[in-house]
């Protein structure tokens, strides 16, 4: 393979966003991680922030923690916001839109992480004519190193797509989807890190069982598979061209892919990410 392999430049942080107010509704998993990388890549000053929780106990210790307003009061939040993110639960997102329907004006955008809720529903359940940006990050983003894809209802503009392309960008990489693959994307990097969980944990097995200490065999079979997924990203090189380059022939790794295509990984992973789809697609009709 060429010298230049590794001529990849990486993402740059998301500059900055003056002037513009984020509220997050729903602090749970997702909404924390979220807000934790705003002020980590400076993206908001803690006074740009507003975030709701179910409980005030929870409330006064996410504010404490983070120097951010922190409420029970979703109406609350969303008066004073730009953009306001939906990081609810999928069933309680109707209600929530109905709650802060007062709140919501046609120059704000509604950015919702909740899996399964199209646009439409959100935007009939605002009652107004305004940006509603759908986005499925997937766990990884708990490490910044996560990806996002974005869809737009029928009232975005190019500006909000920006503003919600640098939001997701502080948890890693997104890209731009029409809604129609959003249920694939559900099923591909939605699902796709337990997938590769179970990868990991078998080739770690199998240096186990060829030998290797536990520990050791994890941390390999990790790194393995990070150093790989990097390679796919940083040289924009497709993954068989990779892949050649390491089948040396009569060499050890063609006699393993050999093994993989008679046990059929290959056809296995296709089926699981289609099956994790028809799910998704499944959710998604009610």
């Amino acid at each position: 393979m060429q010298e230049d392999i590794l001529t990849y430049e990486l993402p740059t942080a998301p500059a900055a966003l003056p002037g513009i107010t984020v509220a997050v509704l729903g602090t749970g998993k997702m909404g924390g991680i979220l807000l934790q990388a705003f002020l980590k890549n400076n993206l908001l000053h803690p006074e740009q922030i507003r975030a709701t929780v179910a409980h005030p106990d929870r409330a006064h210790a996410l504010s404490a923690q983070y120097s951010v307003e922190v409420t029970t009061d979703n109406l609350e939040a969303a008066r004073a916001a730009d953009v306001i993110l939906l990081g609810v639960k999928p069933i309680q997102v109707p209600a929530v839109v109905e709650q802060i329907r007062p709140a919501l004006t046609p120059d704000k955008l509604l950015l919702s992480f909740a899996a399964s809720v199209k646009t439409s529903a959100i935007e009939q359940a605002a009652g107004i004519d305004l940006g509603v940006v759908r986005a499925m990050p997937n766990t990884p983003a708990m490490l910044a190193a996560g990806i996002t894809a974005l869809c737009s209802g029928r009232f975005v503009t190019p500006q909000q797509m920006d503003i919600a392309q640098r939001i997701f960008s502080t948890v890693g990489r997104t890209v731009i989807v029409d809604e129609k693959h959003m249920d694939a994307v559900t099923g591909l990097s939605g699902s796709g890190p337990a997938f590769l969980y179970i990868v990991i944990e078998a080739l770690a097995e199998a240096g186990v069982n060829v030998g290797l200490p536990r520990d050791v065999a994890t941390q390999l079979a990790a790194q393995t598979t990070y150093g790989s997924a990097r390679m796919v990203l940083e040289t924009g090189y497709h993954p068989a061209l990779l892949k050649d380059a390491v089948t040396t022939p009569a060499g050890c790794t063609v006699d393993g892919i050999l093994e993989l295509e008679e046990g059929g990984l290959r056809v296995t992973l296709i089926k699981a990410v289609k099956r994790a789809t028809q799910r998704a697609r499944e959710l998604a009709a009610g």
